[in-house]
């Protein structure tokens, strides 16, 4: 009952239909993208099974464009989807949210907030926390947002391999099989706003590209939101190569948990030293969230809480 509340239906003209969808309903994979949710198609209706804003506009705004011009391309729908999206971007400028196919996010703490206007203002933005923070989550959402909006042309994800002293040599499968374990939580921070299988055609097109973070050396990343993840097990060298990366257009996030690192001295972080080195500059913001920012349960603030007194004692 509550899905059937959540839909939405937009009824165009036979015409219409035929134009805006294309042959056998080719264009339907993309429109899908754009609004981040799945569509049924019956006869001459489209159905998106979660109801946005901007669903009823885009539809009305590709049929007028359609019977105008013939069968839309995808470069044509992006252009169109441009044009509905940008007014409710422009209204969400001074407001603290970050929106992404349909789904919006809301700062939970007040370290939220400072990280919330560090991705607007910042081209990088460094941030260390206990786990149940939001660094990945808010992370993954705002690159997100900036490639579906098209300000981005990718969302490019990467975190060191060092668990349990395994290489990825020795992981069965092939690179994506290897890595996968290693990105699960990046996926699931995805999936709260856009399907699997959206993810897989962004990965197919190159919207979402994942790579080993050893990969990342001697590249140049334009046009793209990169994700550092679980960079306290990233060494000074790995995160300065990662910082480095950066080309025209382009915004990193570096996020992790000091207290959780797997490297054999703390204190060759990564992230740690890059905080430590680089807060000073301009374009660069620090975001230290602790226990008190835990937003995921009571239960993981006091858990966090307990383990954070109990270090100190040990050191």
């Amino acid at each position: 009952m509550d899905k059937q509340l959540t839909e939405e239906t937009y009824v165009f003209s036979r015409d219409g239909a035929e134009r805006v969808l294309g042959p056998n309903d080719s264009n339907l994979p993309y429109l899908e993208l754009l609004l981040g949710t799945e569509l049924k198609v019956r006869g001459t209706a489209v159905i998106s099974e979660r109801a946005s804003y901007a669903f009823p506009a885009f539809m009305k705004r590709l049929e007028d464009l359609a019977l105008e011009r013939g069968v839309l391309q995808e470069a044509e729908i992006f252009m169109v989807w441009q044009a509905v999206s940008e007014p409710e971007a422009e209204m969400e400028k001074d407001r603290l949210v970050i929106a992404a196919a349909g789904r919006t996010i809301y700062p939970k703490s007040s370290e939220q907030k400072r990280m919330f206007r560090a991705l607007r203002e910042s081209d990088v933005i460094l941030a260390s926390g206990p786990a149940g923070t939001g660094k990945t989550f808010i992370s993954v959402i705002w690159a997100l947002s900036q490639v579906l909006s098209g300000r981005k042309g990718k969302l490019l994800l990467t975190r060191p391999v060092v668990e349990a002293g395994e290489s990825l040599g020795f992981l069965p499968g092939d690179m994506q099989q290897k890595l996968n374990p290693y990105l699960r939580p990046l996926y699931d921070a995805m999936e709260h706003v856009i399907s699997p299988q959206q993810i897989r055609r962004m990965e197919e097109n190159g919207s979402i590209e994942v790579a080993p973070l050893a990969y990342m050396r001697g590249r140049s990343v334009s046009n793209a939101v990169m994700i550092l993840d679980e960079a306290q097990n990233a060494t000074r060298a790995q995160t300065m190569m990662f910082l480095t990366r950066l080309g025209e257009n382009s915004q990193a996030i570096v996020a992790g948990d000091p207290s959780q690192t797997d490297l054999g001295d703390r204190r060759s972080s990564g992230l740690e030293d890059a905080m430590a080195t680089l807060g000073g500059i301009e374009g660069i913001s620090v975001i230290r969230f602790t226990h008190s920012d835990t937003v995921r349960s009571r239960i993981v603030r006091d858990i966090v809480r307990a383990y954070s007194g109990r270090r100190h004692e040990v050191e």
